[in-house]
């Protein structure tokens, strides 16, 4: 399924659907083999909510479908199930935490999610569906597990929106900063995390599989392939990239180790606040300018209205543009007298300099296709309405030092962002009461299973 899913689930794509029954079933917690096929046993318990064998064995195999290609990047089957069953644990957790907050996605939103992923692998919703029914999934469960993954971005906007807010004097503190102007770097991390209150022989515990993913790298296995055997951050199983950054980006902690760092270089087992880091340099580039192609154009546009049918108004635009190409009308005027857009009408249309995508797809798909002077024939701009463009001229514009105020902006709101909403899953965790009923799957030096009010 990733190949529907990733464009916009990111990295906690998992089937999440429960079976019609499910019971807790005597000795579960040893491992008991089930003994019907109309019963699930239930492999973790997480507050009020269960975890059941059959979401566990869903979510494997499409991780395992993921990499069919590629089999032997993933690490042996139990270190898979425990890297899936924590990010189920941590899926119910922030499902619950929403719940509790009254964080819902309507059904228009899932619909608008559907045409969204259908659109981005070029299907209709209709072919969608019936692409992900002869996958073997359930289409409602499909678009469940969309639902979740909306409600815990609308929880992690609610929760990074009071706590993160950025200052101009910190956005000229950051340009003026050597990191800032060291450029961008493209990083990739192991994280082996220290469970909240974690004892002593947890934190050696966690040093030692550090090294071990050291030791694996150091003997030739491919850093992506080292991510997905021994990181439990939530992007271990996509190898641990963590894409190109700019060096302010980069926690303080480690900033002076990757300074010093060349491209393909791994660090050696670095110690932060939430656990042990490995990061990989897989490359860098120096800042750039930002030139872009700006346009200057005029417009008519037409609206349908309680006066005005569409096919009225696409009647009229079509006599508006006749006007203009054989009768050599004046476009600012006819703008001024007919245009239906409030903040160009007034001004001949006038829509002043902007860049190509500033008033939209079809507005932009006329521009590349008009020379200076040039008028457009009459074009649909959705909604039923219509438009006639002009392009008046061209130029290339320096936006480096506004884009790099907004980039900086951008960055400092990521980074804050990123520290709040982990401060806010570690505490999630810390206070929950997780379970993991099989010990096969129990890890406590990773999952949420050593963390928070276990039994």
């Amino acid at each position: 399924m990733k190949r529907f899913l990733a464009p916009l689930l990111s990295t906690l794509v998992f089937a999440l659907a429960l079976p019609a029954q499910a019971q807790l079933l005597p000795n579960a917690g040893a491992g008991a083999p089930v003994s019907s096929n109309t019963l699930d046993r239930i492999v973790a318990v997480v507050n009020e909510d269960v975890v059941l064998q059959s979401e566990l064995d869903n979510a494997v195999r499409s991780v395992q479908q993921q990499y069919a290609s590629q089999p032997g990047q993933l690490p042996p089957l139990n270190v898979l199930q425990q890297q899936v069953l924590d990010r189920l644990i941590l899926m119910k957790l922030q499902l619950q935490k929403a719940d509790d907050q009254g964080v819902h996605v309507s059904d228009a939103q899932v619909d608008q999610a559907v045409a969204q992923v259908a659109q981005q692998n070029k299907m209709s919703p209709d072919q969608l569906r019936s692409e992900v029914e002869h996958t073997g999934q359930d289409f409602g469960s499909f678009r469940q597990q969309l639902a979740d993954q909306l409600t815990v971005q609308q929880l992690h906007q609610s929760v990074v929106h009071d706590s993160v807010s950025v200052t101009d004097s910190e956005i000229d503190n950051l340009l003026n900063s050597p990191t800032y102007k060291a450029g961008e770097i493209h990083l990739a991390h192991i994280q082996i995390s220290i469970p909240s209150g974690a004892d002593a022989a947890a934190i050696q515990a966690a040093a030692a599989k550090a090294e071990q993913a050291l030791d694996a790298i150091k003997g030739g296995m491919d850093f992506h392939a080292a991510a997905i055997r021994y990181s439990d951050a939530p992007d271990a199983l996509d190898g641990g990239d963590l894409g190109w950054r700019r060096m302010d980006e980069i926690p303080p902690a480690f900033a002076d180790t990757v300074a010093n760092m060349k491209s393909g270089d791994v660090s050696s087992a670095l110690r932060g606040p939430t656990g042990f880091h490995i990061i990989k340099l897989v490359g860098q580039r120096e800042p750039s300018k930002q030139i872009v192609t700006e346009y200057h154009a005029r417009q008519i546009l037409l609206k349908p209205s309680e006066l005005m049918t569409a096919d009225q108004v696409e009647q009229k635009a079509q006599e508006l543009y006749e006007q203009i190409a054989n009768k050599h009308a004046d476009f600012a005027k006819l703008a001024k007298d007919n245009s239906k857009d409030d903040t160009t009408a007034n001004v001949g249309g006038d829509m002043g300099w902007f860049a190509q995508q500033a008033w939209g797809a079809a507005v932009a798909q006329q521009l590349s296709q008009l020379k200076d002077n040039e008028v457009s024939k009459p074009f649909q701009a959705g909604d039923g309405n219509w438009d006639i463009l002009q392009l008046l001229g061209t130029r290339q514009s320096d936006l480096t030092s506004q884009m790099a105020r907004d980039q900086a902006r951008q960055a400092i709101g990521n980074r804050k962002a990123e520290q709040a909403y982990e401060d806010f899953l570690r505490d999630l965790r810390a206070n929950a009461y997780i379970q993991v009923l099989v010990p096969e799957l129990r890890d406590d030096t990773n999952t949420p299973a050593g963390a928070g009010k276990t039994s």
